[in-house]
């Protein structure tokens, strides 16, 4: 007979669900999604590879260093080994030009992972993307550094002005938003120069190809669901074909906007962070809808040539409210309407 007496028994609240994957699984299932778009655009860079990546290898050390500091300092139990910090710091590099001086990258890093991150209480808790915000934050305290784009063929100056090196990235090019401005677009760059990685810009503007290559491996992992990745960038395509300018195909001028900038690395790795996109299914449709319509319109009505970064913030800002608002029925419940009528 059972001696219950003596039994340890350990309680805890349900639901007791028992499954593999846990945050560093998940982490790392990101982090292989990354690599091969993050290494071939490191080697497109040619003389400047070792400098795009060591400004990813800073980004990442000084993104476990302010996590590990910031726990130490507040007697926090170690977290590095869940992999988010080095998710924070390789996206953070992917979307600063490589010429950004070191130091600036800590700064980034550190507001990325103490200002929004650990100070709201860690991974969870955040709710705007911490690597997105650590570029908005760089942006506007750094905006020159951080608008300085390389020329695809660019070398590596030992001495000498980086002004020799640079050169407008495709969006800044179409941003005039005329004929002429895109057929000097096309003229400088072609669909496939996008597809491949080919243009200037940051790590992120890395080949469309391998980013949705990595994007199709998050779906089959399941780390990521469909829902908003195919609302932002079919939301960003039905705009753009609704209104391409006098002048221009409007096949062609939205598969610019498509495969231009960051709209794959921010579809696929970004806006489908799980702390700060909505946790219903139909709230990530309106979400990834929000973040394409933010987009566009910023590319073409704002002063900046890209919308991805801005638009994903500003969704993360409306999360708690989708969640509120677009719930699923309690199974078993009734609707409200049905109760009413059900009182009647």
């Amino acid at each position: 007979m059972t001696d219950y007496k003596n039994l340890k028994l350990i309680a805890s609240s349900s639901p007791h669900i028992r499954s593999e994957e846990d945050t560093r699984s998940i982490m790392l299932d990101v982090i292989i999604a990354l690599l091969p778009a993050l290494l071939m655009r490191v080697y497109q860079f040619g003389s400047w590879s070792f400098r795009a990546l060591t400004l990813t290898v800073c980004s990442v050390a000084g993104c476990l260093f302010w996590e590990w500091g910031y726990r130490k300092l507040m007697k926090k139990s170690m977290a590095l080994g869940d992999l988010s910090a080095v998710v924070t710091g390789v996206l953070l590099a992917m979307v600063c030009p490589v010429t950004l001086p070191y130091w600036m990258i800590l700064v980034g890093s550190f507001f990325a992972i103490v200002v929004v991150k650990q100070l709201y209480g860690g991974i969870g808790c955040n709710f705007l993307n911490p690597a997105l915000a650590g570029r908005a934050a760089l942006t506007a305290a750094y905006a020159g550094a951080m608008t300085t784009w390389l020329a695809p063929d660019a070398t590596y100056p030992a001495f000498g002005s980086a002004d020799i090196i640079t050169a407008a990235t495709p969006l800044a090019i179409m941003k005039e938003g005329t004929a002429e401005s895109f057929a000097e677009l096309t003229n400088t760059y072609s669909l496939g120069d996008l597809f491949l990685g080919k243009i200037g810009g940051s790590l992120g503007e890395a080949p469309a190809l391998m980013l949705i290559l990595g994007g199709i491996y998050l779906l089959v992992r399941k780390v990521i669901s469909w829902h908003i990745p195919v609302a932002y960038i079919g939301t960003v395509a039905a705009v753009c074909l609704l209104s391409a300018p006098a002048g221009v195909g409007a096949a062609e001028y939205m598969a610019y906007n498509l495969f231009a900038g960051g709209l794959m690395l921010g579809a696929f790795f970004m806006a489908t962070d799980y702390a700060t996109s909505p946790v219903t299914r139909l709230g990530q449709i309106v979400f990834g809808v929000g973040c394409g319509l933010i987009t566009c319109f910023i590319r073409r009505f704002g002063s900046y040539p890209e919308g991805v970064c801005y638009s994903i913030l500003i969704m993360n800002c409306t999360t708690w409210l989708l969640d509120k608002y677009i719930r699923p029925t309690i199974y078993g419940a009734l609707r409200r309407e049905k109760k009413e009528a059900a009182a009647k």
